[in-house]
């Protein structure tokens, strides 16, 4: 009975929903042509800086999980909840080494207390230099309560924090809440959470001037789409029951980002080849379900993602888990590859730091031990690279 009730736990995790996309391993690394801005570069003596140049910038010991960077170029990351270490929040702080931030007390053990960052994930820094993190408080033994903190990451002071009921998040991992990304529109003072929780997947708005919270919830665009599986190096991602049952793995509603004018929403499913578009003054001003899920539209393509970013000229930049790549889809709908490293095992987040360069937390998620019978097949170190895009980023973002 309780691999029964396992089993029901897990297609409801990572089940599929319905649609006529596919993904099989002979198309999991999509022909996608490299970007012409790249080769205008090359052709151009006066620049230094290629398009698509890789570099890396952090070799650490411990799992990051999201990544974002300041506007002076200072780099945090969360550390990921399948690879606890000594800390949950870091500044990295040279290329092998960190430290735990905003202090020690913060990131004592999790669960320890209230004032705890238990299991953060997504993390932005906005054009004020403060840092955002959502912590959803789940794979612990005794599940923590959501909540969005920020920080100055000047005077490390607590700037804000908002503990999140039952209604706005129900239940916990993996049938409940699985609050895991953010994006942030300082300008306005909302923050917009991907829920990627497996049975009611969500947008959830949060008013940071009022304290309010906006959920909207199990539209079909939040849900995986039918014969899509993540493929990374040369394997379907699975997860494995007790009983040695195996299924395909990856969240529904995740990777989410704003435009530069902070009116458009973008958002996708991991296991999706879509992007959707939603406008953002609908969830500020109060419109119906009706009226919200009307409004989406798709938006164009990209590939199995786990972490997106959204420069100044509305180009957008996924990580590409099947093709250990970076790929970027410009406003006229076209689809070029920026970066392909095989370094780049599973690319988790990637965000904007300054100068153009986009950065990028690997953290070979698919071979932590929840995905390979308890055993983990990390090859040390983790890293931080960073790719040089050319354009327009939008820094923390």
């Amino acid at each position: 009975m309780r691999n029964q009730a396992l089993l029901f736990t897990l297609l409801f995790v990572f089940g599929f929903a319905s649609s006529s996309y596919s993904q099989t391993p002979q198309d999991a690394v999509l022909e996608i042509p490299a970007n012409p801005l790249a080769a205008q570069a090359a052709d151009d003596e006066s620049v230094d800086t290629q398009v698509g140049q890789v570099e890396i910038v952090a070799e650490l010991d411990i799992m990051p999980g999201n990544v974002t960077v300041s506007q002076d170029g200072r780099i945090f990351a969360t550390v990921h909840g399948r690879g606890r270490g000594d800390a949950q929040l870091i500044e990295v702080t040279g290329r092998t080494t960190w430290e735990a931030f905003p202090n020690e007390a913060w990131n004592a053990p999790p669960g320890s207390g209230s004032d705890v960052l238990h299991t953060p994930h997504g993390v932005v820094i906005d054009s004020r230099d403060r840092l955002w993190v959502i912590d959803h408080g789940n794979w612990l033994p005794e599940a923590q309560r959501p909540k969005l903190l920020s920080f100055d990451i000047n005077t490390r002071e607590l700037l804000y924090r908002y503990d999140f009921d039952e209604t706005e998040a129900p239940g916990q991992f993996p049938q409940g809440q699985f609050m895991q990304d953010l994006a942030v529109d300082a300008e306005r003072g909302f923050v917009y959470i991907a829920d990627s929780s497996a049975q009611r997947p969500a947008i959830v708005a949060v008013d940071i001037n009022q304290n309010t919270v906006r959920r909207f919830e199990n539209h079909p665009s939040f849900l995986n789409e039918d014969r899509v599986v993540v493929m990374v190096e040369g394997e379907v991602w699975t997860v494995t029951t007790p009983d040695g049952r195996s299924f395909p793995a990856g969240s529904p509603m995740n990777p989410i980002t704003l435009s530069a004018d902070g009116e458009t929403l973008f958002f996708g499913a991991v296991r999706g080849l879509t992007w959707y578009s939603l406008p953002t003054q609908l969830l500020r001003n109060g419109a119906s379900d009706q009226e919200i899920g009307e409004a989406i539209e798709v938006a164009g393509s990209k590939p199995v993602t786990d972490g997106v970013s959204t420069d100044a000229e509305g180009n957008h930049f996924f990580t590409n888990v099947a093709a250990n790549a970076v790929d970027m889809l410009s406003p006229d709908g076209r689809t070029v590859r920026l970066a392909q490293d095989p370094r780049f095992l599973w690319l988790d987040s990637v965000r904007f730091g300054p100068d153009s360069w986009l950065y990028a937390s690997v953290n070979q998620l698919h071979r932590a031990p929840n995905f390979n019978n308890g055993e983990s097949q990390v090859e040390l170190p983790f890293l931080i690279a960073r790719i040089w895009t050319g354009t327009e980023g939008q820094v923390g973002r």
